[in-house]
Formats: structure tokens, C-alpha cells, sequence
């Protein structure tokens, strides 16, 4: 899976991260679970592994998972309703080159230790093919369920991620909110590329140019297309040093016809392949890397929707998954 560290045009960290964030270019991945539900917010599952591995197969960059502690009823989604974290050493073990991603484990609700190594074993697991995106979390009904301050979330959320940043240190010594790490002992394993590749969501109750500085890349939301490219314009200010990848979910609902034109839909729209592929290419051309398309809406045969992609929009961008799998452990 791993291609060379100077075509990416972004500061190497695993083979995910480096496969799936190109310079200039844009990528795409899938958000699971790859299933039609609109109408309940629980997916059935069904045929879940399969469809990640036919996602693989046909050569999406990526798949994303959600962190979703709890099905709140006000927020109509419950994720994929595995942990995220029990889902990606299953998908590690079933997938060869399939960069695993998670948008985003709530940090606030997770203490960091347990995060860094759980992460950093799917990420061994899967020889390097973990992208983790982290966020302050948006469910406040969560908080007083695990008996937490909905209130603070931004100030632990810097803490956590400033403790797992340090994890991948030898026997790491620090001072931190959420315990202090003598240098005596040590958290295994490593991360397979030296460090977690870790996007920030949105504000995640940070400065902007905190986010900018400390995230390896940036997790954003969809926008009319004038607007993203003046908030990517000024992300990219503030980055300021070496460049940083920004990726987007987006809805989409595959209509049979290719030249359908785009009708709007809950952050994306229904269109035909061709408006599509058009579409991703002006996100490319602003600075878009990687798009994470959501088939919860979709009204057509999901491994039919799945083929049709390959064929008719991922030929268009890269598709680095497909190739040798990477090295994983025996």
C-alpha cells in the first residue's frame, strides 16, 4: 500500500495517511456502515464486511468509522453501533489495503491512555493503515450518562490530545490533567509509523489556530462551495508551515440516469455520476484531499451503487488501495 513519502507532498506518519492525503489531488473513501437507512437511525449492518471488502476490491482510498457511545434519539443516527475501536481490529483483520479511518472518537468521553492504545494497536494491526479523527463531541446527552462536564469539553479535550501525542514517546515522562507518566514505564505498542496520524474536527472548542497547528490534517463540513473555498483559504494561513490535508463527508444518493442534475439533500445532494464527478473536482480544485461519501440516503442497490462509482467517478482520482496489502503482524 505504501508509496513513497515525496508524492504525497505531505510529512510522511503511516501507510494510510500517506495513501490516502495527496497533494493537488482529491481521493475517495466511504463512511460505514455502507447501507441504505432513511428511515431509522439503527442500520441493520447487514452485509457489512462484505461491502468494505468489495469497497476495497474496487478501489476506495478509505473507510471511515463514527464514534457513537450512546443512540441519542434527538440526533436520528447511532453510527455503525460496534465500538469503533473492537470494529477496527475486526476490519484489520479482514482488509489488506483499505486505509481504516474514525471520525472521530470523542475525546472528552475516553480517558487518553485507553485511546492511545487502543489506537495505536489497530494501527499495528492493520500495518499502519489508521487515520484517526478526533472531536470535543456534539451530544451533551452523553456527558451526565458518564458522569461529565459538558461544559469543560474543549479544555479536556486539548489534554487528551496532548497525552496521546506524548504516548508515542519511550517510557514518557509529563505532567498532564489526566495523570502524570514517570518515565518508568512504558504504553505498548507504538504506532506502526512512529506517531498517530490524528485529524481535528472542525472547532472542536479550540482557537482556530490551535486547530491549525496541532492537528495533522483537518476534518470540515460540507459548505456551499464559495464559502468552503474561503474557509480552506484561510486554514491554510493559518497552517502556515508544511501543507496539511482537509477532508469532507458528503451525502450523496446515486440516481440511475448520469446526467441528472443535483437536487439538494441532507449535507449533499442526488445527482447522476457525471454532476457528481464534477463536483469533486471543484472540491479538488480548492483544496479538498479526501471525500468520505455517505449511501445513507441511497435509493438504488448499495453493491450495484458501489461498482457504479468505481466505474463511472473513481476512475477520475486516485485509487490507492487497490495494489500490494500491507505488511501486517502474524
Amino acid at each position: 500500500m505504501a508509496r513513497s513519502p515525496a508524492s504525497t507532498g505531505f510529512p510522511p506518519i503511516n501507510a494510510g495517511y500517506d495513501t490516502v492525503f495527496q497533494l493537488g489531488q482529491l481521493s475517495v473513501g466511504l463512511v460505514v456502515p455502507i447501507e441504505a437507512y432513511p428511515q431509522s437511525p439503527r442500520p441493520t449492518m447487514a452485509r457489512h464486511l462484505e461491502r468494505v471488502q468489495l469497497a476495497e476490491a474496487l478501489g476506495f482510498a478509505a473507510v471511515w468509522l463514527r464514534d457513537v457511545p450512546f443512540d441519542v434519539p434527538s440526533f436520528g443516527d447511532a453510527g455503525q453501533m460496534f465500538d469503533p475501536w473492537v470494529y477496527l481490529g475486526f476490519l484489520a483483520g479482514q482488509t489488506e489495503r483499505i486505509a481504516l479511518g474514525v471520525a472521530s472518537i470523542v475525546l472528552p468521553l475516553r480517558h487518553p491512555a485507553h485511546v492511545a492504545k487502543a489506537a495505536a494497536s489497530a494501527d499495528a494491526l492493520s500495518g499502519g493503515r489508521l487515520v484517526v479523527g478526533v472531536a470535543s463531541g456534539d451530544r451533551p446527552q452523553e456527558y451526565p450518562a458518564l458522569r461529565l462536564s459538558y461544559e469543560d469539553r474543549g479544555e479536556r479535550f486539548r489534554a487528551s490530545f496532548e497525552y496521546i501525542r506524548r504516548m508515542a514517546e519511550a517510557r514518557p515522562r509529563f505532567d498532564n490533567p489526566y495523570g502524570q507518566p514517570d518515565g518508568g514505564m512504558d504504553l505498548l505498542p507504538k504506532p506502526a509509523g512512529g506517531r498517530l496520524p490524528m485529524l481535528i474536527t472542525g472547532g472542536s472548542q479550540q482557537h482556530p489556530d490551535w486547530v491549525a497547528e496541532h492537528g495533522d490534517g483537518w476534518m470540515t463540513y460540507p459548505r456551499p462551495l464559495e464559502l468552503q473555498a474561503h474557509v480552506l483559504a484561510d486554514w491554510r494561513s493559518r497552517v502556515g508551515g508544511p501543507p496539511k490535508p482537509v477532508l469532507q463527508p458528503l451525502y450523496v444518493d446515486l440516481s440511475e440516469d448520469p446526467d441528472t442534475p443535483p437536487t439538494p439533500l441532507h449535507l449533499g445532494f442526488r445527482s447522476g455520476s457525471r454532476p457528481l464527478r464534477a463536483y469533486l473536482h471543484q472540491l479538488e480544485a480548492i483544496g479538498v484531499h479526501h471525500v468520505a461519501l455517505n449511501l445513507r440516503f441511497q435509493r438504488g442497490d448499495i453493491e450495484t451503487t458501489l461498482h457504479r462509482l468505481a466505474q463511472e467517478v473513481l476512475t477520475d482520482f486516485p485509487t490507492p488501495s487497490r495494489g500490494e496489502p500491507c505488511a501486517r503482524p502474524s
